[in-house]
């Protein structure tokens, strides 16, 4: 009899096994799916995403619920942080795509019972180094990475105290790598080490006690209603949309997210406050339970049934942040995002890049305020109507730079660029030495083709 229930226990745990590889094998076809979808806010299959965390739930609960049966069988740690970490990443990509808070709290919510749980650190110990070794390194190649994602996610919530701690495992555990693995180049690594302590030494405001976003505890937007209404009298357009780029040579930057775009992120974020942001700072730990077994979060759902935004605070707008776009793919993306744009709606732009100005720009500077009329007269009407060859506007130099040194061409962004979006709400912000050009020249073109 002892027998038996012997092999039905083995039974039932090698059943257990197979389902759980199973889950794991379709969440992962699922989730490679998913995240080679571009991240465009106004365009991504929701119904893909609905299904990738349908199986990522059923994956997760069962391996909550079947923990022991599946540590008999074989199941690392490693594994479950894996599973945790994949989670976070989808939640960030569902920031990144709508910018609601919740998503990127989640996101935060898991990453931190990994690190917490210690998921990935080295359980090879005392076994046959020589065997484990290539699967050491896998598994570090997955820490770097986590510890990478996490540092992110940390920088945009702003949390300063966990990004010091980050950065010093991070720093210990690429040191920890070179000397371990010595045959293995790391170069790569030490590089992401060295972005991010530029960019936390160069960006001053991220110690401000004031944060960059929007935050009732020192802004006035519930008082500045009334005053603002007088300008939208029969007109009331939100901010619906944005689009933040940057382009230089040696920017600043931390993995894709450069030093300008971050800011101007954190500017268009709503932040938390009062006894909601108190509430919430105060219980990072609530889905981490004393056992060992992490559940880092149990809503694992696209559909949350708690909401983690705070409910007085308006929708962020949502935002498409490119990494040093070409020209061409950034006015592509701009069309997108104006063809789809709801009614009533305003769309920024922010572009930080080098520029070149032309000689003609200074002259125009100085008819920003002058009249349809006088503006006119000021202005060359060879340099719209061009010469026999069918040239409409001579743009001469000025043009943002959106690629490696010494390109030309297709690689330049010139103010009638931008001329089309005009038919829609838009608030453009040109962070350049060059942005004059773009101001003189935008309205060169806007009166010329209202003649």
């Amino acid at each position: 009899m002892g027998g038996d229930g012997d092999n039905n226990d083995s039974d039932d745990r090698v059943t257990v096994a197979r389902k759980f590889r199973l889950l794991v094998e379709k969440a992962d076809r699922k989730f490679v799916r998913v995240r080679d979808i571009p991240i465009n806010p106004n365009k991504f299959p929701n119904h893909y995403y609905r299904k990738v965390f349908k199986v990522y739930t059923q994956l997760w609960r069962f391996q909550q619920e079947n923990r022991a049966k599946l540590v008999e069988s074989g199941l690392q740690r490693w594994e479950i942080g894996e599973i945790a970490s994949r989670i976070g990443q989808l939640y960030f990509n569902q920031y990144m795509r709508s910018s609601e808070t919740r998503f990127l709290l989640e996101c935060y919510v898991f990453y931190e019972a990994i690190l917490n749980r210690a998921y990935f650190d080295d359980q090879s110990k005392g076994v046959m180094r020589s065997v484990m070794k290539k699967k050491d390194l896998s598994l570090k190649y997955k820490e770097l990475r986590f510890f990478a994602r996490y540092l992110v996610v940390a920088l945009i919530l702003n949390r300063v105290d966990t990004v010091k701690l980050l950065v010093e495992r991070f720093k210990a555990l690429v040191d920890d790598c070179k000397s371990t693995f010595k045959e293995t180049n790391f170069r790569e690594w030490k590089l992401v080490l060295q972005e991010i302590v530029r960019f936390l030494k160069v960006d001053t405001t991220f110690m401000d006690a004031k944060p960059l976003r929007y935050c009732a505890k020192f802004d006035t937007y519930p008082a500045s209603l009334s005053h603002v209404a007088r300008f939208h009298a029969k007109r009331v357009l939100k901010l619906n949309d944005a689009l933040l780029t940057s382009y230089h040579r040696n920017e600043v930057k931390f993995t894709e997210l450069t030093l300008d775009t971050f800011r101007m992120l954190q500017c268009l974020e709503w932040e938390p406050s009062g006894a909601f942001f108190q509430m919430r700072t105060t219980e990072p730990d609530n889905h981490v339970n004393s056992n060992g077994h992490t559940e880092a979060s149990g809503l694992i759902d696209i559909n949350l049934a708690m909401d983690m935004t705070d409910p007085t605070l308006p929708l962020n707008p949502r935002k498409a942040i490119l990494y040093r776009p070409t020209a061409t793919h950034l006015v592509s993306v701009i069309a997108t995002i104006c063809e789809e744009l709801p009614p009533d709606s305003v769309f920024l732009i922010y572009i930080s890049a080098s520029g070149k100005s032309g000689k003609t720009t200074t002259s125009h500077i100085q008819t920003v305020g002058a009249s349809r009329n006088s503006l006119n007269n000021k202005v060359d009407s060879q340099s719209f109507r061009g010469s026999d060859e069918g040239d409409s506007y001579d743009s001469g130099e000025d043009y943002l730079w959106l690629g490696p040194k010494g390109s030309a061409g297709s690689n330049n962004l010139y103010p009638g660029d931008l001329i089309p979006f005009t038919r829609r709400p838009l608030f453009l912000i040109v962070d350049s030495e060059n942005s004059h050009a773009f101001k003189a020249g935008l309205l060169k073109l806007i009166y010329y083709f209202l003649d």
